[in-house]
């Protein structure tokens, strides 16, 4: 019976693994089938099927209905057939898009037919040609490439011969979160025959000879430039900035300076990048000069704004010299950041790469103090960190890195050191420890004082440096504080004191050297970034030694360091040996501190 019951569930089972198998293969080859189609249709961007309803096929997925946490910016607010427009795509910060399909459609109206065209896409974007209704309009849209992640796109639009538009567009996240008919302000068309102020002018519309130069400067216009009083028309290694009141019209700005990218002037409330209001000149994608009004967060690229009230633009590229000019009636702080019209102006010039600006590798060219470009005047600028804030650099620098790393070695190490002998009824080494820490907390009082005094006040643009700083100045006060109420050696309550002070040292060495390295990345841009990477050598030789002399300790014991230290103290040589390499470090840092 068992036999039987086993002959009969094996051929049943034969039977159901051959149906099994062929239903098997129908399923992998559906789904075979099948998965090109979803990669074809998303991750890659080949959406011209979606181009009507800018509709993601997700699945039976819907649009987010929450705001967009995406912007779309166009450079101009008007155009003429044939103009060009730069359009970015941008997300919020803390937020990225895996895809996106933008187009122009006309302003208030249903119509999904595409305006315009597209052109030069960048790496991770491509052109798409639309088929509406019948009829396929070419490099009418724009889509992703990839999946990858994006914070930004930028590209370029070529205005037909139509109404006002807007730019619409669909933003990806993921499969189940997608945002549609996001939109960019109205773009009006111009309704004369004159090309209006886009952000593209065609190359060389003026001449050095007969464009920006100095002439009026102090007399009839507000005048700020590198070397102080160069000329822009003569000298071509002169970096230049000029605003004219215009009365109702506005004032007038020209910028001019040698630059492979682009130039730039900042109006800033102190002398620290971020939070700051910005009006660019530099290439856009096709390698055109354009104008943009941006706002910098800090040391990241700028956030481009609406150009807003701005006219009259006249933009040249001449033997690697970029100029411009331009009309603004635009308020030039775009957020309620300061209490009058006095700012401290950046210049600032670097390269570009597809339309965006990048890292400026000099230091900006810095008013010495605030102006008002309204008021005619004659000022200079350089591009050298103020005395005060080298010198609170170099302070907290010795401080830290020397004077109090050498301070705590010899009370963890070098209690030896001076045997028995003692100094005003002291240990050597507890005399040598105190005068260090306290050498070290004056330095730290004198960098700390310093600093405010240049910036006069609080810096709130320069991230988490001054409250690091803080933090440490306060904890300085009160470490030495504790010490003088210590209680004496053979104190029953003796080890709560060792054992506060010790783990208060080591916080407090640890916040000095966060400090000191977002210092560095402040004072020091990209020809300077060595700095930064010699501190880490510098801490990484201080953790090198403490691990030699922790070694050392653990070997007293032992025949071999008995029988050395019988010659020379091994602690002492290693404590030569990490001065010497200290000093190494901190000359180093010191010489690069004097260049900036």
């Amino acid at each position: 019976m068992k036999s039987g019951c086993g002959l009969l569930l094996l051929v049943f089972g034969a039977a159901a693994s051959v149906r099994m198998r062929r239903h098997t293969w129908f399923l992998l080859f559906s789904i075979a089938a099948t998965f090109p189609v979803y990669v074809l249709g998303y991750s890659n961007g080949e959406v011209e099927s979606a181009c009507a309803s800018m509709r993601p096929s997700h699945g039976g997925n819907t649009a987010q209905s929450t705001d967009a946490p995406y912007q779309i910016i166009a450079n101009s607010s008007r155009f003429n057939p044939g103009d060009i427009i730069q359009v970015t795509l941008r997300s919020n910060p803390g937020t990225i898009f895996k895809g996106f399909l933008l187009e122009a459609r006309a302003a208030g109206s249903s119509s999904q037919t595409p305006l315009g065209t597209f052109t030069q896409s960048p790496e991770d974007a491509q052109l798409l040609d639309c088929p509406i209704d019948g009829t396929t309009y070419r490099s009418s849209a724009v889509s992703h490439r990839s999946a990858s992640n994006k914070i930004e796109i930028i590209v370029n639009w070529i205005a037909s011969d139509t109404g006002n538009i807007q730019f619409r567009a669909t933003f990806v996240q993921s499969f189940s979160t997608f945002w549609m008919n996001v939109r960019s302000e109205t773009i009006e068309r111009s309704g004369s025959n004159v090309p209006p102020s886009t952000m593209t002018t065609p190359l060389n519309t003026i001449t050095l000879s007969q464009g920006i130069s100095s002439n009026g400067c102090g007399s009839t216009k507000f005048c700020f430039s590198n070397p102080a009083q160069c000329n822009p028309a003569s000298d071509p290694n002169c970096f230049f900035m000029s605003s004219t009141p215009k009365g109702s019209q506005g004032l007038q700005f020209e910028m001019s300076g040698r630059s492979t990218g682009y130039i730039s002037i900042g109006f800033s409330d102190d002398q620290l990048m971020g939070n700051d209001d910005i009006y660019i000149c530099g290439m856009d994608v096709s390698g055109n000069i354009q104008v943009q009004r941006a706002y910098s967060t800090g040391r990241v690229r700028p956030r481009i704004e609406p150009l807003g009230e701005v006219d009259n633009m006249t933009v040249a590229n001449e033997n690697g010299i970029i100029q411009c000019t331009f009309v603004t009636r635009n308020n030039i702080s775009t957020v309620q950041r300061a209490a009058n019209n006095q700012y401290y102006l950046f210049f600032a010039y670097g390269p570009s790469a597809r339309g965006r600006i990048t890292l400026h590798s000099e230091i900006p060219f810095i008013s010495t103090e605030k102006v008002d470009v309204t008021v005619v005047q004659l000022i200079g600028g350089n591009n050298n960190r103020s005395i005060l804030i080298r010198t609170h650099a170099a302070l907290m620098l010795i401080a830290w890195m020397t004077v109090g790393s050498i301070g705590m070695i010899i009370a963890k190490f070098l209690k030896c050191l001076g045997g028995q002998k003692k100094i005003l009824g002291k240990n050597l080494w507890f005399q040598l420890h105190w005068t260090l820490m306290i050498l070290t907390v004056v330095l730290t009082i004198i960098g700390f004082v310093l600093a405010f005094v240049q910036v006069k006040g609080w810096s709130a643009n320069a991230g988490a440096h001054p409250v690091l700083g803080c933090i440490v100045m306060g904890l300085s006060l009160i470490q030495p504080t504790v010490a003088f109420c210590r209680p004496s050696p053979d104190h029953k309550r003796r080890f709560i004191f060792n054992t506060f002070h010790a783990c208060m040292a080591l916080v407090i060495k640890i916040l000095a050297v966060a400090t000191l390295f977002l210092g560095f990345k402040l004072i020091g841009g990209s020809e300077n970034s060595w700095m930064v990477k010699v501190l880490g050598g510098f801490v990484g030789w201080g953790v090198l030694n403490y691990i030699l002399f922790c070694i050392c300790c653990c070997c007293k014991g032992k025949a071999s360091y008995i029988k050395c230290q019988k010659k020379v103290e091994p602690n002492v040589i290693l404590l030569i040996v990490y001065i010497c390499g200290n000093l190494a470090f901190l000359i180093a840092l010191l010489v690069g501190i004097g260049q900036i």
